[in-house]
């Protein structure tokens, strides 16, 4: 018992270190990874288009 509520203690006390991050710094890096998510499937969607059409005309 006594590792336990050691242990959540610990917990407690390295939480109590972290530095979040503001509401805006969130939504900035929130809109930076969908951006980033949407450009790399629009990338990727393409080159699959250009694949698959390249493999079409070989076949």
């Amino acid at each position: 018992m006594l590792k336990i509520t050691t242990y959540i203690k610990e917990v407690i006390r390295e939480i109590k270190k972290v530095t979040w991050p503001s509401k805006k710094q969130t939504q900035d890096m929130t809109l930076l990874v969908i951006g980033v998510s949407l450009a790399v499937g629009l990338y990727i969607g393409l080159l699959d288009t250009i694949f698959q059409k390249l493999m079409a005309s070989i076949l």
